[in-house]
C-alpha cells in the first residue's frame, strides 16, 4: 500500500467535495467459486482500495462528512479462522496503516447506519456491481434490493471520478510496473506462437506470467484467431498457418493497478499482403491516435481522426467507396470499427466502469452519441493532464454485420459489400498501448515497447 498520508489526504479531498452526510464505502466479500469454503481469487473494490487501501474481505469504510472522521468496520480472525487461514494484524492495527484511528465490528455499522437514518442524515454511497453488495445495503439500509440502484449519490459519482481520473506520480509509478508485466506477457505470447499450437497454451503461458511477477490478469485475455470477436473468450483455437492470432491481454501489479495491451500477429510470422495491408491502417489510426493525446483535447477528435484514417484506408484497398467525411459522417466505418477508440484505466482496466460510463468518459461538454459505433466510445470528453487511457484503433470483419447491413442496405452507399465478402475468413486487427496526457503531451506506459509494426513483428516472431 502507498504511505498513511496519501490515503489521509485522498479521504479528506473526497470529504470536501461532499456536501453532507455519511459516505459508505463497502469493501468486497470472498465469492464462491463452486461452495463456499473454495472461492474466486479475491479482487478488493477499486474505490475501497483508492480510500482505505486495505486489501481484506468484508471491511467497510465510512467517512462522516459532517464530523470530519474516518471509520473502518470489520471483524477481527476468529480462532478457527487463524487455524485455517493464518493470523493476520487486527482491524485497528491495519487500519492505523491508512491512517484510520477508528474501527468498530461490523455489529456496530448496522446500529450507526440506523441512528444516522432516524436522524435524517443522507448515506451516500457508490453503485453497487455485485449481488452480495446488494444485499449488504439491503441490510444496512433497508432498501428494497430491486430499488437499491435508485438511492445511489450521484454526488458521491462525481466526487470520486474527478480524483481518480487523475493519476498522481505514485500511481503512475505502479501502472507502469503493470505495464512491465505487461511486456513480458506479449513478447512470451509472440514467442510462444506456432503452427500447431494452442490458443490455450498461448494464454496459459501470459496469465502465468501475470501471476509470477503481479496479481494477476487484469481480465479475463482474449487470444484468439477470430479477432473479429471483439471479446472473445474461446480459447480451443489451434494456431493454423495464414491465421492472424489476436492477443488483448494485460496484468494487476501488486498494488492492483492495471495494464492493457493488444497485438495482432500472423501464426506462421509473416504477414500476408492483404494482413500487411489492413495491418499498417490500424497502425497508422494506431500512432495517429497516441500523437494527439494530449490535455485539452477531446478524446472524441481523437477517436474520429482514427475513424477517418481506417475509412480512408479501407477505400485505397476496395472495402469502402465514397467521400471519406460523409462516410465517417454516417458512421459506414464502423461496419470495420464498432468499438470506441479507448477508455481510461487505472485501479480497473476500464477504470470506473462500475461507476457508469457516462459519468467517467461524458460530462456537460460532450453527451453519448446514439451513431452505431461512435456510441460505443467508452470515453470522450476533454483529456486532462494525468489521465492515462488507451489507444485501440482496430479493423474486424464480422460476417454477420456485414449481411445484415447489406440486406438493410445500411451505407451502402459507402460500402462495397461483395469486396467484403471475400474477407469473411480474415479475423480482426486490433493494436492498443496505455498513453498518459503529460504537460507537454504523451508519455507511452510502460519501460519498453511492446513490437507492434510489420517489421518489429516479424523480425521479433523469426528470431
Amino acid at each position: 500500500m502507498f504511505s498513511r498520508e496519501i490515503y489521509i489526504k485522498r479521504r479528506e479531498a473526497l470529504r470536501g467535495k461532499v456536501k453532507s452526510g455519511i459516505i459508505l464505502m463497502l469493501g468486497n466479500s470472498e465469492v464462491p467459486y463452486n461452495y463456499g469454503s473454495n472461492g474466486y481469487y479475491f479482487r478488493q473494490d477499486s474505490s475501497f482500495l483508492y480510500y482505505f487501501g486495505l486489501n481484506h474481505a468484508d471491511y467497510v469504510g465510512v467517512l462522516d462528512i459532517d464530523a470530519a472522521t474516518d471509520c473502518i468496520y470489520g471483524d477481527d480472525y476468529s480462532l478457527d479462522s487463524i487455524i485455517w487461514m493464518g493470523n493476520v494484524p487486527t482491524v485497528k492495527e491495519q487500519a492505523e496503516q491508512v491512517g484510520v484511528s477508528a474501527t468498530a465490528s461490523l455489529s456496530e455499522l448496522s446500529k450507526m447506519l440506523g441512528n444516522a437514518i432516524k436522524q435524517g442524515r443522507r448515506i451516500h454511497f457508490l453503485p453497487p456491481y455485485r449481488a452480495n453488495t446488494i444485499l449488504q445495503l439491503n441490510n444496512y439500509l433497508g432498501i428494497d434490493p430491486s430499488k437499491v440502484k435508485q438511492y445511489v449519490s450521484e454526488e458521491l459519482i462525481q466526487a470520486v471520478v474527478a480524483m481518480r481520473e487523475i493519476k498522481a506520480p505514485e500511481e503512475i509509478e505502479e501502472m507502469v510496473k503493470a505495464c512491465d508485466i505487461g511486456y513480458d506477457m506479449h513478447t512470451a505470447a509472440m514467442r510462444n506462437c506456432h503452427i500447431g499450437g494452442t490458443e490455450r497454451e498461448v494464454a496459459g503461458i501470459i496469465e502465468g506470467i501475470s501471476k509470477q511477477k503481479g496479481a494477476g490478469v487484469s481480465f479475463h485475455c482474449i487470444v484468439s484467431q477470430h479477432g473479429e470477436t471483439l471479446h472473445n473468450h474461446d480459447h480451443n483455437g489451434i494456431l493454423e498457418d495464414g491465421r492472424l492470432l489476436l492477443v488483448d491481454a494485460g496484468a494487476e501489479n501488486v498494488m492492483n493497478y492495471c495494464s492493457d495491451f493488444t497485438r495482432t500477429y500472423p501464426v506462421n510470422g509473416k504477414f500476408s499482403p492483404i494482413q500487411k495491408d489492413v495491418y499498417e491502417i490500424v497502425q497508422k489510426a494506431f500512432e495517429t491516435g497516441i500523437s494527439m493525446v494530449k490535455p485539452g483535447i477531446m478524446f472524441k477528435e481523437v477517436h474520429l481522426a482514427a475513424a477517418r484514417i481506417i475509412a480512408e484506408g479501407l477505400t485505397d484497398l476496395g472495402f469502402m467507396k465514397g467521400n471519406i467525411d460523409d462516410a465517417v459522417a454516417n458512421g459506414a466505418h464502423a461496419m470495420f470499427f464498432p468499438t470506441g477508440l479507448g477508455h481510461t484505466i487505472g485501479l480497473d482496466v476500464h477504470e470506473m466502469e462500475g461507476l457508469g460510463e457516462n459519468y467517467v468518459g461524458y460530462n456537460f461538454e460532450v453527451e453519448r452519441s446514439s451513431q452505431f459505433g461512435l456510441g460505443n466510445l467508452r470515453m470522450a470528453k476533454r483529456l486532462q493532464e494525468n489521465q492515462v487511457v488507451t489507444v485501440e484503433p482496430g479493423i474486424y470483419f464480422i460476417p454477420q454485420l456485414t449481411e445484415t447491413w447489406a440486406k438493410q442496405n445500411i451505407n451502402n452507399s459507402f460500402i462495397n459489400f461483395d469486396k467484403v465478402r471475400t474477407m469473411y475468413d480474415f479475423g480482426g486487427i486490433r493494436v492498443e498501448d496505455c498513453v498518459q496526457a503529460t504537460k507537454d503531451g504523451y508519455r507511452i506506459l510502460g519501460n519498453k515497447r511492446i513490437p507492434f509494426t510489420v517489421k518489429d513483428i516479424e523480425t521479433y516472431m523469426q528470431k
